[in-house]
């Protein structure tokens, strides 16, 4: 491939470079997604892909990219005479970029020729330019939510519909969908995450020596690309003809139903949603197979297959690490091995070693859990609560485990807002539900019919309207207004103090953040997190689409000393302030946690008060969640809430199934 990086000095990049070859084997396998940190080359080693695809055969002059051999009967520039014959061309390389529109994905439709002219002057986008091709999108965990619908629909009927009013086009679409991502910017979808076929994990090397390797042939490249690139110019073509011989033995590899077993008992074992994962994995390891040059699948195919297919179908919350026990992945393809070999002698059998371990989810309790990469037994509490117990003086104590993550009710911020479309607070937003029309500024994207109507109707005599059909002109139309959700920052400011280091309450505030942060994946949030202990607060994460971070910097978080809720607040509005500057359309939300106190600093209660004005007078929205526990409650959070202008919430009335309970008991007295 083009890259000619040394695979090894990217830990992963051998895993990525196989995924790819094995997509363009088999474009069925169904995409690659790329994980990893900034500056891996995910970029590089994927447009390296498109020189190395075969030819594609087009009818000639189609926009579509046709077969000739079975054009689309539904082409907008068809239909085609079988008998025009073909030409060949490269398959194509197309980029999204994170902000294109909708009419840039799918297509625009003339909509003033239209209806005033009843053509249909259709304008293709790039799901027409990927027809048989790649989709490429860098940061495609950075997407917007109206796009990636697009994205779903088109991948999952082969076909791109647009409809404008009334008037339609479709056109196929079915093309390799390939996305790179940094997870620390947030992650996918659960929806669009499976429908990549396989995904790849990829970091930096940190041997000097693979580094060096990389640096000095990306400074060869940046001398002479020409000549860069004839230096490999022998090994890619070789690449490209071990591509095409195993595209031509592909449909004869045999998947045997002993391998399919296989397959079907590793899918299970990891529980994996849906049969998607079983499918993919088939066709993965056929693709293996052809590539190869075996015409029979082997146990290494299913075993590498699941490495590829499996990791992001396993996933249960966003805040799961993605990846596979390769030990337990063993363990089972041996059982389903040994259930297929009669030889009592085998796997399996008295001699062969095949019963599975008896303790943990891999056989052995020492066994890291995949999903938060922590032994079991650190993740339990000490049961003599010695680590769990202040110590004398307010001194900082170990960290403490969440409780469970809940659904939490919904915190939103009133008003209406014009940000990036999410699923928290209203906001004008170019879905939703009509509320009314404006003449459109720019492109026109949504039509407001009736109002486009209403105002060409008083001015038909004038022009001389003398047929059933509509004079209209380009001053007529009218833009639809659409009111929807909108993605907020929640910024989440939490009291670290030793009035809430007792076990117990700074576990269930944790599992409350979690909780909240769950809530901000699920509505397309930004989050960050302002934590006060001591002497003084610090930003613990900038505000990131990454919640992941968020649930990472909340785990670590030690708790103990004074209370400087002031300094806290304090840091939350500079925050505001430098992130208002870079996107002032999107709307905060500031969560505040804490049980009030103010012990830190001179006249603390004063000056938590004085910032605490200073936040609503600046309009900010907030919700403090009162974590004050016992029988004896002084309301210091409720009074903070007045002075932001807020609400306050306690723990238990931020469960949405106690919000439900209490609706429940007032229709019932009702």
């Amino acid at each position: 491939m083009s890259t000619h990086y040394p695979f090894t000095a990217i830990v992963g990049m051998d895993d990525l470079r196989l995924a790819l070859l094995l997509n363009a084997v088999s474009p069925a396998v169904g995409g690659v997604l790329v994980r990893g940190e900034k500056g891996t080359a995910k970029s590089t080693a994927v447009r390296a892909l498109s020189a190395l695809m075969p030819t594609v055969e087009v009818v000639p002059g189609c926009r579509f990219s046709c077969d000739p051999q079975a054009p689309d009967p539904a082409c907008p520039d068809g239909p085609h005479d079988p008998a025009d014959g073909g030409a060949h061309r490269p398959a194509r390389m197309v980029e999204l970029p994170v902000g294109a529109s909708e009419d840039r994905l799918v297509g625009a439709l003339d909509i003033e020729r239209a209806l005033a002219e009843g053509e249909k002057a259709f304008e293709p986008g790039l799901l027409a330019a990927a027809h048989r091709g790649v989709l490429y999108v860098d940061e495609v965990n950075l997407l917007h939510d109206h796009l990636v619908d697009l994205l779903l629909d088109a991948a999952a009927m082969g076909a791109s519909y647009v409809e404008r009013e009334g008037v339609s086009v479709r056109h196929a679409a079915r093309f390799l969908l390939v996305g790179t991502m940094n997870p620390e910017e947030g992650e996918l979808r659960p929806q669009l995450l499976d429908r990549f076929g396989l995904t790849v994990e990829v970091s930096a090397s940190r041997e000097p020596d693979q580094r060096v390797e990389v640096v000095r042939r990306r400074l060869a490249y940046d001398e002479d690309p020409a000549a860069f690139a004839a230096r490999w110019a022998a090994e890619e073509d070789e690449l490209r003809q071990r591509i095409a011989a195993a595209r031509g033995l592909l449909p004869s590899v045999r998947l045997g139903d002993a391998a399919l077993r296989q397959i079907a008992a590793v899918c299970a074992a990891f529980e994996v949603d849906g049969m998607r994962a079983d499918i993919v994995t088939a066709r993965t390891a056929t693709a293996l197979a052809a590539w190869a040059g075996r015409t029979e699948v082997l146990d290494e195919d299913v075993r590498q297959a699941a490495l590829l297919a499996l990791p992001h179908r396993r996933r249960r919350n966003p805040f799961d690490a993605p990846g596979l026990d390769e030990q337990k992945l063993d363990e089972t393809l041996e059982q389903s091995r040994g259930e297929d070999d009669p030889d009592p002698d085998g796997p399996g059998g008295p001699d062969g070693g095949g019963q599975p371990p008896q303790d943990g989810p891999a056989g052995d309790p020492a066994v890291p859990d995949q999903r938060s990469g922590e032994r079991p037994d650190e993740r339990q509490p000490d049961p003599s609560g010695d680590a769990a117990d202040p110590a004398p003086g307010g001194a900082e104590q170990s960290a403490v485990a969440a409780t469970e993550p809940f659904r939490t009710k919904t915190l939103t911020v009133s008003g209406l807002g014009d940000g990036v479309a999410g699923r928290r607070s209203r906001a004008r937003t170019e879905h939703g539900r009509t509320t009314g029309a404006r003449r459109p500024r720019g492109a026109l994207t949504k039509l407001h019919l009736a109002a486009t109507v209403t105002a060409a109707a008083p001015h038909q005599r004038a022009r001389g309207r003398s047929g059933p059909g509509l004079v209209l002109r380009k001053d007529d139309l009218r833009q639809a207004v659409r009111e929807g959700r909108e993605g907020n920052l929640v910024l989440f400011v939490v009291d670290a103090s030793g009035s809430m280091a007792a076990r117990q309450r700074m576990a269930a505030v944790k599992g409350a953040v979690l909780s909240l942060l769950l809530d901000a994946y699920q509505r397309r949030d930004k989050v960050g997190l302002v934590t006060f202990r001591g002497t003084g607060a610090e930003l613990a994460l900038p505000p990131t689409s990454s919640v992941e971070a968020g649930a990472a910097r909340l785990e670590k978080l030690p708790t103990g000393g004074r209370t400087p809720l002031a300094a806290g607040l304090l840091r939350a509005r500079e925050v505001l302030r430098v992130e208002r500057l870079r996107d002032a359309s999107r709307r905060p939300l500031l969560v505040v946690v804490t049980d009030g106190r103010a012990t830190g600093g001179p006249e603390p209660v004063a000056l938590a008060a004085r910032a605490a004005r200073l936040l609503a007078a600046e309009g900010v929205a907030s919700v403090v969640v009162d974590c004050e526990s016992g029988p004896v409650r002084l309301g210091l959070a409720g009074a903070l809430a007045r002075e932001l202008s807020g609400t306050a919430v306690t723990l238990d009335e931020l469960r949405a199934d106690a919000v439900s309970a209490l609706v429940r008991d007032v229709r019932r007295a009702a």
